[in-house]
């Protein structure tokens, strides 16, 4: 599913919201059904845990605490520390280069999925991955969906309901700094994790409603939203054709889907996971171009083909 912190922010119209998170009940109706017992999780982060300091591509949480960016959760999550180390070990056994994290800072691109569906962030034992979706430079695809296989058949040794979430995308491109084009203040942010203020916070939270008025109204320099491209990513995950995402170069994400668009590799790597259980199919199919949340909004739920 996709994420926004404007899900939490005054700004996006009711009706909207309605629609968004009409469909978020429903499958928050397939995940109660399901009743996991364990849930995987792979998200990105928005320079809240990790930093151009140390970047690493993939990284697992041994332990992890939400930041509580966007009015979400903050706090400590429920990570089960032997399994969330079982994995690590099991997804460098399958050659898949895989960083560990014994302090790991989640922001709202892990919490929002958990509290979405589940009502609070710590209601069920999680395991959180972090998929470098926006440092440059960035791994090609087929490296998220080995991460995902690997991960995937891991999770199939264990004799537990494991819900599997992928949270980010599809096309958008939020005023997020970049090393390019950051000022001062920002660079020691993105680069270094320079703690922000509660001022801080709450003027980024004001630029964040703003960028999104701004682009709603079609009076923003953002790039635009992208639904053929969306319907495009959609299809391949629906049909099981994952296989086919190796031929998308980073440039082309980037260019059809915007700066941020490299969030579908948490869609790619949960998608690779739950095909390790054999063909799937997909069940909510929910999509919603939502300018007012400064992304296209998607939402699918599957499980194995019976």
């Amino acid at each position: 599913m996709s994420h926004s912190p404007l899900l939490n922010l005054p700004g996006p119209p009711r009706d909207l919201l309605d629609d968004v998170n009409a469909a978020i009940g429903r499958a928050r109706e397939f995940v109660g059904e399901y009743d996991p017992e364990l849930v995987v999780i792979f998200s990105p982060d928005h320079y809240n845990g990790f930093f151009y300091k140390v970047m690493p591509s993939f990284c697992i949480g041994l332990h992890a605490n939400g930041v509580g960016d966007y009015g979400s959760y903050a706090g400590p999550l429920d990570v089960p520390e032997q399994i969330a180390q079982q994995c690590a070990r099991a997804v460098l056994g399958a050659d898949v280069d895989m960083a560990v994290s014994a302090s790991m800072d989640v922001d709202h691109g892990t919490v929002q999925p958990l509290e979405k569906l589940f009502g609070t962030a710590t209601s069920r034992p999680v395991i959180p991955i972090f998929i470098n979706a926006i440092a440059t430079p960035l791994g090609p695809l087929r490296r998220c969906r080995a991460l995902g296989t690997a991960v995937g058949e891991f999770l199939a040794t264990l004799d537990k309901r494991v819900l599997v979430i992928g949270s980010g995308g599809l096309s958008h491109s939020p005023p997020v700094p970049t090393l390019d084009n950051a000022g001062p203040a920002g660079l020691e942010r993105i680069v270094h994790g320079q703690p922000m203020s509660s001022e801080q916070r709450q003027a980024r939270q004001t630029a964040v409603i703003d960028a999104a008025k701004s682009f709603a109204a079609g009076d923003s320099n953002l790039q635009p939203l992208n639904p053929a491209w969306d319907q495009r990513f959609l299809e391949i995950v629906d049909g099981g054709h994952l296989e086919d995402l190796d031929q998308w170069s980073n440039s082309f994400v980037m260019h059809e889907g915007g700066s941020s668009a490299h969030e579908i590799r948490t869609w790619i790597a949960a998608f690779a996971a739950l095909a390790t259980a054999g063909q799937y199919r997909t069940t909510l199919r929910y999509y919603k171009q939502a300018p007012d949340l400064i992304t296209a909004f998607g939402i699918r739920t599957a499980a194995p083909s019976p």
